[in-house]
């Protein structure tokens, strides 16, 4: 099987991303809050909604998509300013535990730096997600301190592109 094509987020993105959010509601409700009913009934145009802030540089959504078009995973940069931008990820269950988060998110910190310009990233995750916290140790973020989200205990990170990846111990 090939590696699956990142590409920015399009409109005619948008039938294979409602499934994928469908198909993994439950999976990623396991992990991270569910995103409620109104991001399914009101998904057509909260998706227009995400393209036109994409279109004018608040943040940039990405999809994996694999050769039949449907989408595995969302690598998103979001609240973009002052040369730095959020990290979030989500894998389809079906295509979990296989290190295509970490190399999904190791292009993106690519793209992030050579075409967007950023400098700084930043994410964060419950302590019980422990598969988020190898990712982002693996592709070079580091602790920076605790948080809540959605009221489960969590750690932040942070990631400066400026430092080589292929220097890290993978």
């Amino acid at each position: 099987m090939s590696e699956p094509a990142l590409e920015l987020l399009r409109p005619d993105h948008a039938p294979a991303l409602l499934a994928f959010e469908r198909e993994n509601r439950a999976y990623f409700s396991a992990s991270i809050p569910d995103r409620g009913d109104d991001y399914f009934t009101g998904f057509d145009a909260r998706h227009a909604e995400l393209l036109a802030e994409q279109g004018a540089g608040l943040h940039f959504f990405h999809v994996l998509v694999d050769s039949d078009g449907a989408v595995l995973g969302r690598i998103n940069l979001v609240d973009v300013a002052n040369r730095s931008a959020v990290l979030g990820y989500r894998i389809a269950e079906k295509a979990a535990r296989q290190g295509l988060a970490t190399r999904a998110v190791h292009r993106t910190c690519a793209l992030a730096s050579d075409r967007y310009g950023l400098s700084t990233l930043r994410a964060a995750t419950t302590l019980d997600n422990e598969g988020s916290r190898t990712v982002l140790a693996r592709t070079g973020f580091v602790p920076t301190g605790e948080t809540l989200l959605s009221g489960r205990p969590g750690t932040r990170y942070v990631r400066h592109l400026d430092r080589d990846p292929a220097a890290l111990d993978i």
